[in-house]
């Protein structure tokens, strides 16, 4: 009996999702522009949004997203890195970590939030909220 590694990612046809492909809603890219200013690559990266369709996570409602771009049909993208992590605290006072992940090829594969009590995210936060824990260089 083989046991897992921890952050396994299983391959996209054995992930849950809570929803069809779809784009990303305002909320989602006004956040993700927030952040994407703090990874290198930036100004790249918040140009290529539109070119994105998204799955929400099976997360308990937290926001988790998985990105794909449009006409990219690999079944087998891995998360290779982390390009930016921050935190903020939800309406409720409630710890959220944030990390937005890229590909094997340097594309964004996953946002992925984390809300310290497992449950939903009630409002993405101000700029002034966002506390940047980690940024990549390379």
């Amino acid at each position: 009996m083989s046991e897992e590694l921890p952050f396994h990612k299983p391959p996209l046809n054995e992930r849950r999702f809570k929803s069809n492909p779809r784009l990303l809603t305002s909320q989602e890219k006004d956040f993700l522009k927030l952040i994407l200013m703090h990874g290198e690559g930036g100004n790249e990266r918040l140009s290529k949004l539109d070119s994105y369709i998204v799955q929400e996570m099976d997360d308990g409602g937290m926001g988790s997203l998985y990105f794909r771009a449009i006409g990219d049909d690999r079944q087998m993208r891995h998360r290779k890195r982390s390009l930016v992590d921050v935190e903020f605290s939800d309406l409720d006072g409630v710890q959220v970590s944030v990390s937005l992940t890229l590909d094997e090829n340097g594309e964004i594969f996953e946002l992925d939030i984390w809300k310290v009590n497992f449950c939903p995210l009630l409002s993405f936060p101000k700029p002034q909220d966002i506390r940047i824990k980690r940024q990549q260089d390379q």
